[in-house]
């Protein structure tokens, strides 16, 4: 099963990026080839009943497996980046992160009106990034199509937090 081996794959490290945080590091995962592609298969599986028009995937472990997995799709894949990394016109979207705040950006030409957007990261938490992604897909007038990951804290919530955007919502390992 995916989420076994994903589990057996992934490395906690404590203390990290702060006192109290036990980090699911996903870096042990990338240096398995069969797995990787057994991970994008299991992602696309999961996607089969939803129109999905474009995948965009967070910084900065977002954009690994999201590539793949549009590459899978044939669908283009749009990279959603920390502020003053995209070359181009961008649009922001800040948020609250569990330590600190940040700020989202994308090209404003990254998605257009009416597109399905799938949003893809490695993690879910308590959703604060992936709320400000969806809010930067709504701002260009896009639909989220739903969220992808690779795995989810559900003992954080982060998922009904999602709900105001899509109800796809899924993850190959939950904690």
């Amino acid at each position: 099963m995916i989420e076994t081996k994903i589990k057996q794959t992934v490395r906690d490290v404590n203390d990290f990026p702060k006192p109290g945080i036990v980090f699911k590091d996903i870096t042990p995962i990338l240096k398995d080839a069969v797995l990787c592609g057994e991970i994008t298969a299991a992602l696309a599986s999961q996607l089969a009943d939803i129109k999905i028009d474009v995948i965009a995937g967070i910084e900065s472990r977002g954009f690994l497996f999201g590539m793949a997995l549009a590459n899978l799709l044939n669908v283009p894949f749009v990279p959603i980046r920390k502020a003053g990394k995209l070359p181009h016109k961008t649009i922001q979207q800040s948020y609250d992160l569990e330590y600190g705040s940040a700020t989202l950006e994308m090209h404003e030409d990254a998605v257009l009106p009416g597109q399905h957007v799938l949003i893809h990261d490695d993690l879910l938490a308590t959703g604060g990034t992936v709320v400000a992604a969806s809010k930067l897909i709504e701002k260009m007038g896009a639909v989220v199509a739903g969220y992808s990951f690779i795995i989810a804290l559900d003992f954080l919530n982060g998922k009904d937090r999602l709900k105001t955007f899509s109800d796809h919502n899924f993850a190959l390992a939950s904690y």
